[in-house]
């Protein structure tokens, strides 16, 4: 049996927001979620030395501006799995710009969660950490021709406001 995790909601029934994982903390490789397999596929292995420093995934019944599924990074100290669900709360929304597959350049914004449920004290969005996730999303789309500019930081609410808009653009 397969399910399309691309159809489930944005939000579970607390009003978390959900997020697939694609790619694992640690994790060489960008693996990406196909809708017409069910099933995650190699997108691209990262630059050497390069590995995901938190699980990375998708904000499923959503809809971005680059028009795939709002991108999300989950602040988590261990790995999950490719497939994985997680109930997140936002912490910020980095909003960057990039090459687009047909020319000019586009908004690629992904948003900044924590799981709503962890045993252990959540990891900080410090300053350090905010500009080691630049670098890391830097890193991974240097030698893709994406040219990455980060356009800046936004809080929590914003972030929100992402997910939202992004959900009524599906």
């Amino acid at each position: 049996m397969s399910i399309d995790l691309l159809a489930l909601q944005a939000r579970d029934e607390s009003g978390a927001v959900r997020v697939v994982i694609e790619s694992p903390r640690g994790s060489r490789v960008k693996l990406k979620y196909s809708h017409a397999l069910h099933a995650f596929v190699l997108s691209r292995p990262l630059p050497l030395g390069i590995t995901y420093p938190y699980d990375w995934g998708f904000v499923p019944g959503t809809e971005a501006a680059d028009g795939d599924p709002l991108d999300a990074m989950v602040l988590l100290d261990v790995p999950t799995f490719p497939g994985v669900v997680v109930s997140c709360r936002p912490l910020a929304a980095l909003e960057v710009q990039q090459n687009a597959k047909g020319g000019g350049r586009q908004r690629n914004d992904r948003i900044i969660v924590a799981p709503v449920v962890a045993r252990r004290p959540g990891i900080e969005l410090t300053a350090r950490v905010r500009d080691e996730l630049v670098a890391f999303f830097h890193a991974v789309t240097l030698l893709e021709g994406k040219e990455l500019r980060v356009l800046g930081w936004q809080d929590a609410d914003t972030a929100e406001e992402l997910v939202d808009r992004a959900s009524r653009r599906r």
